[in-house]
């Protein structure tokens, strides 16, 4: 697979590659271009040149554009999919919802900027401007670089790449190398639907690679990046270089609280629901289960008895519910943070150990505040500490001894105790009566603390993503 830059299919300069690999079959799909600086800065050229007059373009031709791609997009939604399913080992029912989501997050974002109005200030608001006419205008950044992580290749390049285009900017797409195809084929129908070339860049090549490009380049004006929050550390520093605007969606050990009034059938079908969606591979997953502890045991038992019925396989099997990880490395990486946490006194009592990419859904009980899982060690998969508590105050504390705060969840019968819960904790999003994997397009979404910086929906990402400009007209009244 090559990269887009100017529209033509392009090698790396230096030749190099790599490989593309279905997680399920353990198969080389294809190979990759691996790029450097030079052809990310050819990218970054060609964009910046081409930005203004796509900026320039009538609102309502930029409209057209998104109405005609979201068609292409539905005409494609299986090949999509299945390329989804395939390079990330996704369900292949997680895969079509995630396409569709983007057609609702392109749609979203097109009318959301149809209203997206500049102010005037009011007249005569001092001494000196008596007569003066004030307004302003919201106009784009320049060109953006996106940064999209493997889990949600295709939503959050939705996330991501339509607000910078409807606001008028150029983008540079840099998906995640493990699933850089879907991303591939949907910039493709981008120039189709009449995106200029220049101003949808695609390239490939390593993260890190690419970081250190940002950091060097003049040609990039923002980055918008969802991963790991190492990585974003490291984009905030690399940006100060040349003042780069730095959004950041970034990790989270996001709780869900169980109080003892709680519908149990409820808690259990949400906590098993929102873990173990695309193989518990989800920033906003909870990821430490808070549970009264005169229903701790109870609750327990029961979410055994669900995550049993979870069915693992062949991800493009129309019955399975859990693929594999998204590669056999990160199923070592859990597996080792699983024996991390029993060698601090855990008890793993259902899972724990991989099949190749595949890692089950596993409980961990007798986990204390202390272990380093009840604090800030995120596990990207479906694992379920289960922490108990006895007072309200404890669960908010154990809910906040983390660096993050993504997002939280809390089930309980108790509406003013649930309000409570979510004024205390420290998270970007609390969901009362269900999971925090939670995402609405127009939610203001992201995180508190290290879990990063900005807010993606469609109220906040067009604020971001441009900048206001005042005009002012002398004593024309």
């Amino acid at each position: 697979m090559k990269m887009l830059i100017g529209g033509q299919q392009a090698d790396a300069q230096s030749g190099k590659t790599f490989d593309n690999i279905n997680p399920y079959t353990n198969q080389v799909i294809e190979s990759v271009a691996d790029g450097a600086h030079e052809d990310f800065e050819k990218a970054g050229v060609l964009a910046k040149k081409a930005q203004p007059a796509w900026e320039a373009l009538d609102f309502f031709k930029k409209a057209e554009i998104f109405d005609k791609f979201v068609g292409l997009v539905k005409e494609n939604i299986e090949a999509i999919s299945r390329t989804m399913c395939a390079e990330g080992g996704k369900a292949i029912s997680e895969c079509r919802g995630e396409v569709e989501c983007l057609c609702v997050v392109f749609d979203a974002y097109k009318e959301a900027a149809r209203h997206f109005y500049g102010h005037t200030v009011p007249l005569n608001a001092e001494e000196r401007t008596v007569g003066d006419l004030i307004f302003t205008l919201r106009e784009a950044i320049g060109v953006i670089a996106t940064v999209t992580p493997f889990n949600f290749p295709v939503e959050l390049y939705a996330h991501k790449v339509a607000p910078a285009l409807i606001s008028g900017n150029a983008v540079i797409i840099k998906p995640a190398s493990d699933t850089p195809k879907s991303a591939y084929l949907l910039t493709e129908l981008l120039h189709k639907a009449g995106v200029p070339v220049d101003v949808a860049q695609f390239v490939t090549g390593s993260g890190k690679v690419f970081g250190s490009w940002l950091s060097t380049t003049k040609k990039v004006d923002a980055v918008s990046f969802t991963g790991s929050t190492p990585v974003g550390m490291e984009l905030m520093r690399g940006g100060a270089n040349n003042l780069q605007r730095v959004f950041l969606e970034l990790g989270g050990n996001d709780p869900f609280v169980v109080f003892s009034d709680a519908d149990l059938d409820l808690a259990v079908a949400e906590a098993a629901g929102g873990r173990c969606w695309n193989s518990g591979q989800t920033c906003c997953a909870n990821k430490r289960f808070l549970v009264e502890n005169s229903i701790k045991e109870e609750f327990t038992r029961r979410l055994v008895e669900k995550l049993k019925t979870v069915t693992m396989g062949d991800p493009s099997n129309e019955s399975v519910m859990m693929g594999p990880l998204v590669s056999e490395k990160a199923a070592i990486q859990v597996e080792d943070q699983v024996a991390h946490t029993i060698r601090q006194g855990a008890r793993c009592i259902l899972g724990g150990k991989r099949e190749g990419a595949f890692f089950p859904p596993t409980v961990l009980t007798e986990v204390t505040p202390d272990m380093d899982i009840a604090k800030d060690l995120e596990v990207f998969a479906a694992v379920f500490p289960i922490i108990g508590f006895d007072e309200f105050e404890q669960a908010v504390a154990i809910s906040n001894q983390t660096c993050y705060g993504l997002a939280s969840g809390v089930i309980t019968n108790d509406y003013r105790k649930a309000l409570r819960y979510a004024k205390a904790v420290k998270a970007g999003t609390c969901v009362i009566g269900g999971s925090g994997n939670y995402r609405s397009v127009h939610q203001p979404f992201g995180g508190y603390k290290h879990s990063g910086i900005g807010r993606e929906g469609t109220g906040q990402t067009l604020l971001e993503m441009t900048q206001e400009k005042s005009i002012v007209i002398k004593k024309i009244f």
